[in-house]
């Protein structure tokens, strides 16, 4: 009687003791300042359901890929245990999403890096259709590319570390970036400026994604997050964080000209979202 007490008491003792691992990439050669902003957000909800699921620990995994090759191995449950992506339907077939857009929606509004001298293309009367007829530059296998495709721009793609360069070499006159973007990949580069009249718009949040079998940490990141919005405490990260504050002044989004497309990647469980107005950015 007193071995399995003592049995018990060990496994308690462990259980209490075991921690949650949560691996994600972290690039070092080209690191990326908006990571430092999901991060913290992860923290955040996993210290949330501390008092119930425990420890955590978090651990960056240094692999350089692009964002569907990092899809493919959380697929396959590789190296890592949670990304952040742009949703897609084919994305929330293949992960399991946690439902909860950690921009606030604020990801779909776009304006764009253009090379300096370059702003009389983009004049305060341009047409969409005007907009369209100019290349555009967007990422291998980023759903703003599939979403500009679908609304027949004249697309140009490339991989990521390379469009800056090549919007300086001309291959294509605009880089869309979300709001909060342009200012630090740009920072002391006289080469490109922010464009100041046009801004496009569309339905397309962000979220953490898991492996579909890992039911613990899809659990736990839920149940962070519905903590963290019935509390505020989601709202005031929000505005409060320096990749976010002053971006809305910065932007002067209510003086540009906003073109919103429809989106065919949104399936019909993040449609559902749009009603919840806890969950979106609505101060424009």
């Amino acid at each position: 009687m007193r071995l399995l007490v003592l049995i018990f008491l060990m496994s308690s003792f462990q259980t209490c003791l075991a921690l949650d691992t949560v691996r994600y990439v972290h690039s070092k050669e080209h690191s990326d300042f908006k990571d430092q902003y999901f991060i913290e957000l992860l923290t955040l909800a996993l210290e949330k359901t501390k008092p119930k699921f425990g420890g955590y620990r978090l651990q960056p995994v240094a692999i350089d890929m692009p964002q569907e090759r990092t899809s493919i191995m959380l697929e396959r449950n590789e190296y890592i245990d949670l990304t952040w992506r742009m949703t897609t339907k084919d994305l929330e077939q293949r992960l399991q999403a946690i439902y909860v857009p950690l921009l606030k929606g604020l990801v779909g509004y776009r304006i764009f890096i253009i090379r300096a001298g370059s702003q009389s293309l983009f004049n305060e009367n341009m047409t969409l259709e005007q907009l369209k007829s100019l290349p555009v530059g967007q990422g291998y296998n980023w759903p703003d590319s599939d979403i500009l495709k679908a609304n027949q721009f004249n697309l140009v793609l490339g991989h990521s570390i390379n469009l800056l360069n090549m919007l300086q070499k001309k291959r294509f006159d605009y880089f869309p970036r979300a709001l909060y973007e342009p200012w630090l990949e740009i920072k002391n580069n006289d080469k490109f400026f922010v464009e100041r009249n046009i801004a496009l718009k569309y339905f397309s949040p962000m979220y953490f994604f898991v492996n579909k079998t890992n039911k613990r940490l899809a659990h736990r990141l839920n149940m962070g997050f519905m903590k963290l919005i019935d509390s505020g405490e989601f709202d005031r990260f929000f505005n409060n964080h320096e990749m976010i504050s002053g971006v809305l002044t910065k932007v002067n989004l209510h003086q540009r000209k906003i073109f919103e497309l429809p989106t065919p990647l949104i399936s019909e469980n993040t449609e559902k979202l749009r009603d919840d107005k806890r969950l979106w950015f609505t101060e424009f």
